[in-house]
């Protein structure tokens, strides 16, 4: 049955349903005392994207780009030096305090462990001013994006090239000024439009090729604010329009804002979907709460993730790339499976309370790790006594929380 807790931050009520329990059940944790917003607003906390600093890095003596400010409290690593073999993670491990709360501990440990600079793969190259990328080459203030070259003053693309100022836009290239746009080329100041070729101000397109301020279109060629032309006629009023002129371009903003009223809107953004409830979802199957996702199932309270997830709630923004059990998550999984608590983690199977930790594997509470397992507070352990001690952790938690 349905039961209705007091949230213990804002102190509203919100609802735990059946299959929530079971959830929570098949992955081993407590339900949740937070409502959903409140767990959103915590898992934002920990999540700076684009706020970027000159600072020195405290291995090198260089000067970096960081997101963190130079009065972070935190040690601070060149990116590549941080992902490179010249220093040891486990040097900072500590033994877990029976007498002392667990954040406490673990808080201690994150202060002392030093951070990358910017949160990108080890794959980067020529990025400098990316953060939370991975597979990003010569791109320039990218955030949040995979897989992506020459592209700039962006925020959540995933394979896209030669592009600027796109958001939540893949598999593009040639594109500019576009948001929600995919498989696309030469499209310009567009948004919500899908295999769509050399056009401009479109909205809610598909399949559209040489066409310009237009909208709710299906597989058309040569059309002007919805108009048909003929090849000939559509490039000369292409030409009368003189788009190389910045207030010609300003002009045609503005009334391509009238077609875009005139438009039919959808009620959400859902293509491809079962039983899903959100907006911006395709190939999902039992996603509830769910928003900017590809290629879900049965997950819930998730934002920006997908790319095959099973069984994912309280998740995102950024998590997936075949992934699945993950909870309470942020920037987590890339093919791994149960990591609870996490941030910034890929790679990894079994992981818990973790950060910046990536193909490893058994991990409770632990900082910068790669290539570990069977690790409480980057303290190493045996299999035997990993797996003891762990639960005794948790019981304290529970008594200590």
């Amino acid at each position: 049955m349905i039961k209705t807790k007091t949230c213990q931050n804002c102190k509203t009520k919100f609802a735990i349903e059946p299959e929530d329990f079971k959830f929570y059940e098949k992955i081993g944790v407590p339900a949740p005392t937070f409502c959903p917003e409140c767990r959103l607003q915590r898992r934002l906390a920990f999540r700076n994207e684009m706020s970027l600093h000159k600072r020195k890095c405290d291995a090198t003596g260089k000067n970096v780009i960081s997101i963190y400010n130079p009065k972070s409290p935190h040690k601070v690593y060149d990116h590549k030096y941080w992902w490179s073999d010249k220093w040891d993670t486990l040097e900072y491990g500590q033994d877990y305090n029976f007498n002392k709360p667990f954040f406490e501990q673990f808080k201690k440990l994150f202060l002392r462990v030093p951070q990358i600079a910017i949160l990108t793969d080890d794959s980067a190259v020529n990025s400098d001013y990316c953060n939370s990328t991975i597979y990003a080459k010569d791109c320039y203030l990218v955030s949040m994006s995979a897989w992506v070259e020459n592209s700039f003053y962006s925020n959540r693309i995933t394979y896209c090239k030669d592009s600027l100022d796109l958001y939540i836009t893949d598999k593009s290239e040639l594109c500019y000024e576009c948001l929600y746009c995919f498989d696309s080329y030469k499209l310009f100041f567009s948004s919500h439009c899908h295999s769509c070729v050399e056009s401009y101000f479109l909205y809610d397109c598909r399949h559209c090729q040489n066409c310009f301020g237009c909208a709710n279109l299906r597989h058309k060629k040569y059309h002007i604010f919805n108009e048909p032309y003929s090849k000939e006629e559509y490039f000369r009023k292409l030409k009368e329009f003189n788009l190389d002129s910045y207030k010609n371009l300003i002009k045609q903003k503005q009334n391509c804002q009238e077609i875009y009223k005139k438009a039919i809107h959808r009620f959400a953004q859902i293509t491809k979907s079962v039983n899903s409830i959100g907006n911006e979802l395709k190939n999902t199957k039992n996603c509830f709460y769910a928003f900017d996702i590809k290629n879900g199932e049965d997950c819930k309270f998730i934002n920006w993730g997908g790319y095959g997830v099973k069984d994912v709630y309280d998740s995102g923004p950024g998590f997936g790339g075949i992934a699945e059990l993950l909870y309470e998550v942020v920037d987590t999984g890339l093919e791994g499976a149960k990591s609870f608590f996490t941030l910034v983690s890929w790679h990894n199977h079994n992981v818990q309370y973790c950060i910046q930790c990536h193909s490893s594997s058994n991990l409770f509470a632990c900082i910068g790790l790669r290539h570990k397992q069977y690790c409480i507070l980057n303290k190493q352990y045996t299999k035997e006594q990993y797996n003891e001690l762990v639960p005794i952790i948790i019981e304290h938690m529970n008594k200590i929380p």
